[in-house]
């Protein structure tokens, strides 16, 4: 059984989108006030305020008399977006996301509906204090016998009215196996290098619209604030935005989907996104690239299919390394992108030898997962791979080496 979402387009009568903004403005209300106290709690009395402290303070908004509005839409949006509160929290005190931020109304915003505020009748979704179905535009069905268990409804930037169907998909979608490995070099002149020596063009979806959107956005920054001219402007900016963006998704798709079906064990290396960005020459390339939306699909994809996914660590010195004598050199830049070996003297590609050697290290590592390494296995680490994957012990690796070499007293 695979979790699955069905993203569809609606197009809400009037009265649903009235019923619909006003649900939206109450989630965002709600959210934001729970967020203010939990930020006042924690600087004044350094006290965590949980959700159910949240939930009790919903229950007290509701009764007075500037807030009784939040009677008139449905609870269980509410309720579910303070509960994304608190897993905005639970991640920001693990360490893997930032303090959670407001909500804007100009961001557009989202409400989510379980099971007790939405009715399923013939295939058609009711939602609570709606008397009519939502008109969804179904580009594509539903899986057989499978009936949705949250939707969340969202209004995007530019105004388009979106719906999002969570269904748990029973039917078995494996593949059929293929031996077929790959290793792959994610760049920016080229997104995708292949370790078979193909090469795919990055479409460069920011670029194709740059100078619109510049010309879209100098027209903006000129009109006053919170006029008629300002939002007509600042629409045409999202719509823009929301072109590229989808430009984007749909190409990454149609890639990450052709990659999965074609090969059995996919290796690509593990980026650090977040870092790279920090580059302020590079940023806007990299970040229209799409590597970590590419690398999150294809992880899974390749679960919902039976196909295999390698990282590599990061650290590994694909680009350096030559991939017929295993020779490292110790400077590369950016703008030598083909170098003939000073060992072997054989012609290489940055990013196909690059590929290539990440194929070879993600073949080490799917067999020491195994625990049996086949003699190919074993010679491809040895003619690839040192003894760390690192340019250089670090300092904790050092530290256990030394406690494993100190006597015992």
């Amino acid at each position: 059984m695979v979790e699955k979402a069905y993203k569809f387009r609606f197009y809400p009568t009037p009265e649903q989108e009235n019923l619909l903004r006003r649900t939206l403005g109450c989630v965002r209300l709600v959210y934001n006030k729970a967020l203010a106290r939990r930020t006042q709690a924690w600087y004044e009395q350094k006290e965590r305020v949980s959700y159910k402290q949240t939930s009790a303070m919903l229950t007290n908004w509701k009764q007075q008399q500037d807030l009784d509005f939040l009677t008139q839409v449905s609870c269980v949006p509410l309720q579910q977006g303070l509960r994304h509160l608190q897993t905005a929290f639970t991640n920001f005190f693990s360490g893997r996301a930032k303090y959670p931020n407001f909500k804007k109304k100009r961001n557009g915003g989202s409400a989510e509906f379980t099971k007790s505020a939405f009715k399923w009748i013939n295939g058609q979704i009711y939602l609570a204090k709606c008397a009519e179905p939502l008109p969804i535009r179904w580009s594509r069905q539903l899986p057989q016998d499978c009936a949705p268990s949250t939707i969340t409804v969202k209004l995007d930037p530019c105004g388009r009215w979106s719906v999002s169907l969570r269904v748990n998909d029973t039917r078995d979608l494996k593949l059929k196996p293929t031996k077929k490995l790959l290793g792959i070099d994610l760049g920016i002149t080229s997104l995708v290098a292949t370790s078979d020596g193909e090469k795919v063009a990055n479409p460069k979806n920011l670029s194709k619209l740059h100078k619109k959107l510049r010309l879209a956005q100098k027209s903006l920054s000129r009109k006053t604030k919170g006029s008629n001219n300002y939002q007509k402007a600042r629409l045409k900016v999202a719509r823009i935005h929301a072109k590229i963006k989808d430009s984007r998704f749909d190409y990454t798709h149609k890639l990450t989907t052709q990659l999965i079906r074609e090969n059995q064990t996919i290796v690509v290396e593990e980026m650090a996104v977040k870092n790279l960005v920090k580059n302020h020459k590079l940023a806007k390339a990299i970040s229209d690239a799409n590597w970590g939306e590419l690398v999150r699909q294809l992880e899974y994809k390749a679960e919902w299919y039976g196909r295999e996914l390698i990282k590599v660590d990061r650290y590994f010195p694909s680009s350096k390394r030559w991939s017929n004598c295993g020779h490292i050199v110790e400077k590369l830049p950016l703008n030598i992108r083909e170098w003939d070996c000073p060992e072997c003297g054989s012609h290489h590609d940055r990013d196909i030898n690059a590929a290539i050697n990440i194929l070879r290290m993600g073949t080490r590592v799917a067999d020491r997962r195994k625990g049996t390494p086949t003699k190919k296995a074993a010679g491809l680490a040895v003619s690839v791979c040192g003894a760390t994957v690192r340019p250089s012990e670090s300092k904790s690796r050092q530290a256990g080496a030394l406690k494993q070499k100190a006597p015992i007293a």
